[in-house]
């Protein structure tokens, strides 16, 4: 499958005839069909994995241009590397995060683009409440803050914390698996994700902070 037909599998609207292929057919096995030709396996992998690997690249960027251009380049590579997939050393689902992190970086890299999510409130209230844990600062925080202080808060974060909250807490990837995306060991990845959320708290303190409105203080009037 050339890029060109990528880009008709992922035009909105595009529909094609899909061979009986099982929806239970695991990933490894689409991927074998995929690499012996099969475009219907690839349109399925595409189908199963595109919309994560987009939050990732969305969460992580800020932007949807970003995003969107990271899934193509994603699923490009994955036509012309299939074959660079290890299943020992975790899931096609966190070989594409990996791809798709090292896609991000670059562009941050050079454009530097903060600006706000623009996703839908729907996925947005969702993202925020797997930050929500009971009993912890941060879920209380994230309760009463807005969705769109929590993005802010979020993206502003150094990527190498930033990159530890989106894959651990927003797509809820395992340590193993988080640790293996960026390429560093567990330990280094729960200290990241410890510092991290630390300052998603104190930054989410700080725009409560800013954005509550002290009472009126009204003069006492003295009378004689």
């Amino acid at each position: 499958m050339s890029a060109g037909d990528l880009a008709f599998t992922t035009r909105p609207g595009a529909h094609r005839q899909m061979t009986n292929l099982p929806t239970t057919t695991s990933d490894l096995d689409l991927l074998h069909l995929m690499m012996a030709g099969d475009e219907d396996a690839f349109t399925m992998i595409y189908r199963r994995r595109q919309g994560g690997v987009y939050r990732f690249a969305l969460h992580m960027s800020g932007s949807q241009t970003v995003a969107e251009d990271v899934t193509q380049e994603v699923f490009i590579v994955l036509m012309r590397e299939a074959g660079r997939f290890d299943p020992s050393r975790g899931s096609l689902a966190a070989y594409l995060y990996g791809i798709a992190r090292n896609h991000v970086l670059r562009r941050i890299e050079q454009d530097r683009l903060f600006v706000p999510l623009a996703d839908s409130p729907e996925d947005a209230a969702g993202a925020c409440a797997t930050l929500i844990a009971d009993g912890d600062p941060l879920g209380d925080l994230t309760r009463n803050e807005t969705i769109q202080e929590l993005r802010h808060s979020i993206l502003v974060l150094p990527p190498h914390y930033r990159e530890a909250i989106v894959l651990c807490e927003l797509h809820e990837l395992s340590y193993v698996e988080a640790a293996g995306v960026i390429g560093c060991a567990v330990g280094t990845l729960r200290s990241r994700l410890h510092r991290a959320r630390a300052l998603l708290v104190e930054r989410l303190r700080a725009a409560r902070d800013r954005n509550s409105t002290p009472e009126e203080v009204k003069p006492a009037r003295c009378f004689a």
